[in-house]
């Protein structure tokens, strides 16, 4: 089986890749029936006749998912689920095979009967309806990875124990793929945002300028938070009384979140490739590049061991050698086949790319750098680049790039260190990812960059503690570059009724990499039988 992983990026939106596994806002004062068409209103609680309390109340704490009054309809909506739209640019793939709708959410929940937000969802029927366990959400990671297209693109994925047991379901969470995608910069404009060497101090800026102006009745509602709390909506409308969930990258913060805002609800949760709940972005950032730090210098040894590396045959010094090419490119870039240019900033994203794979996909990228680096010829890495920004081949940009800055931001961000604790961060960066971060220090700490950011939110980083009854499974891999397995082991803690599975081996998340794991994630999933602590997997 095979599961379309969207990494949790450290710069823009990697490119989506095959590893081994498995429209818009609506302004309106109610919401609509998918079944029938016809609105249905919005309800609010009524207002109570004023009294004058001879004691002060004990103050009751506001209802939330279902039992809100003012969410009934949007908890009792039908979803008219229809064969997809076949996408004639994927000639290998009939994708009206999958079933497509549309879940209707409130834009504020605070405010349920003011605008609503369309959803885009889509459904693979369980294929033995008659061992049918429920429903099975899934979260390709990002933030800004599309479970629309992680399904629809590729249903065949999904054969095998989970298909079997659990009907499939995608959906593009707030300002992501068709649920409302933010496009905040053009194409031309977009190039040179991505790729440039010298960003300048106004870089976040600029893309915080643009995203207001076409966005900013959505930004302050695109955040987790308001993802998960959609994911109930949609568990409910499935007619499922738990949420059965799987989440990859970031896609493990969102179940975090759904645990932490939904504790009765929650039923078989793996979250792979954990992202620490508790760190701020600027600590993560400074983790995560130690992580690629970490992984550079075992692919550069890994390279120099190989036939025709173009680092060198000498393991202390390959890495070196290669960040020193990369970071030359700012005085002598190289020229591609269509005119484009190939900058320090594209050729270090291509790496990047390169490493959220295995030893298997590292042989991959030393043919790309010996191209680049042994015959000057840069196409190969600005294609890496192109996919980790979701360029495609005629120039035009998704929307997960922006949607990536708008959840991060939105996910509270906005509180960057300055004085004393912003040279203590740089300090630590340069410490721990020398040669990763030397390239454009700025770019590697504030990624994104919220500093600009045109609201403030409520939303902290913090240890999430999960009252739930249910066991969740963490996947952790000792040598994940993007969300390190010291983040997993953190994660399991706060969790607390959790259990690590441990994947040995190098490479982003674990289910992808190893049958081991995948047979254990698999017979939770359908059986609910929780790992034994301490289980550690090899890498296939």
């Amino acid at each position: 089986m095979y599961l379309t992983i969207t990494r949790f990026s450290r710069r823009a939106l990697p490119a989506v890749v095959a590893a081994a596994l498995l429209a818009g806002c609506t302004s309106s004062a109610g919401s609509t029936d998918a079944a029938s068409g016809a609105p249905s209103p919005v309800a609010t609680s009524a207002t109570p006749t004023p009294t004058t309390p001879t004691t002060p109340p004990t103050p009751t704490p506001k209802p939330t998912g279902a039992a809100d009054p003012a969410l009934k309809p949007f908890y009792g909506q039908q979803i008219a689920w229809a064969p997809c739209a076949d996408d004639p640019k994927t000639d290998k793939v009939d994708e009206s095979v999958v079933q497509c709708g549309t879940l209707k959410v409130p834009l504020d929940y605070a405010s349920p009967a003011g605008d609503a937000m369309d959803v885009a969802v889509v459904r693979v029927p369980a294929a033995k309806q008659d061992q049918r366990v429920g429903s099975l959400l899934v979260n390709p990671g990002g933030p800004g990875g599309s479970g629309v297209s992680m399904v629809k693109r590729a249903p065949a994925q999904f054969d095998g124990p989970l298909h079997d047991r659990f009907d499939t379901i995608g959906f593009d969470p707030r300002g992501v793929g068709l649920t409302t995608p933010l496009n905040c910069l053009d194409d031309k404009a977009r190039d040179e945002w991505a790729t440039t060497d010298t960003p300048g101090a106004d870089h976040g800026k600029v893309l915080a300028d643009a995203c207001q102006a076409k966005f900013g009745k959505v930004l302050p509602f695109i955040g987790t938070r308001n993802t998960a709390r959609d994911m109930d909506v949609l568990r409910a409308v499935l007619g499922d009384q738990k949420l059965n969930y799987f989440g990859m990258s970031y896609g493990t913060y969102l179940g975090t979140l759904y645990a932490e805002e939904f504790p009765d609800r929650v039923g078989r949760l793996v979250l792979d490739g954990a992202v620490d709940p508790s760190a701020p972005l600027v600590q993560h950032n400074i983790e995560q590049y130690a992580g690629f730090e970490r992984s550079l210098r075992a692919f550069a040894a890994y390279c120099a061991k190989q036939d025709q590396c173009p680092l060198g045959k000498d393991p202390a010094k390959a890495a070196d050698k290669l960040a020193d090419f990369l970071d030359g490119l700012k005085q002598k870039p190289l020229t591609t086949t269509g005119g484009r240019t190939l900058t320090a900033t594209a050729a270090w994203t291509g790496v990047i790319d390169g490493l959220y794979g295995d030893e298997k996909a590292w042989d991959s990228l030393r043919n790309d750098l010996g191209w680049a680096m042994v015959r000057g010829k840069g196409d190969y890495l600005l294609a890496r680049a192109d996919g980790y920004n979701h360029r495609d081949k005629d120039g035009h940009y998704g929307a997960s790039a922006d949607a990536y800055t708008a959840i991060h931001c939105a996910d509270g961000a906005t509180g960057a260190p300055t004085g004393e604790a912003l040279q203590a961060a740089y300090a630590e960066m340069a410490a721990k990812a020398p040669l990763i971060s030397r390239h454009e220090p700025s770019l590697a700490l504030f990624d994104p960059d919220c500093r600009a950011w045109p609201f403030r939110s409520a939303e902290q980083p913090h240890p999430v503690t999960s009252k739930s009854e249910a066991t969740i499974v963490v996947v952790g891999s000792t040598g994940d570059p993007a969300t390190p397995y010291a983040s997993a082991e953190k994660l399991t803690t706060q969790l607390g009724k959790a259990v690590l599975l441990t994947r040995e081996g190098e490479g982003h998340t674990g289910y992808g990499w190893s049958a081991c794991v995948r047979t254990s994630v698999d017979t939770f999933l359908t059986e609910g039988t929780v790992p034994a602590a301490g289980t550690r997997c090899p890498t296939d």
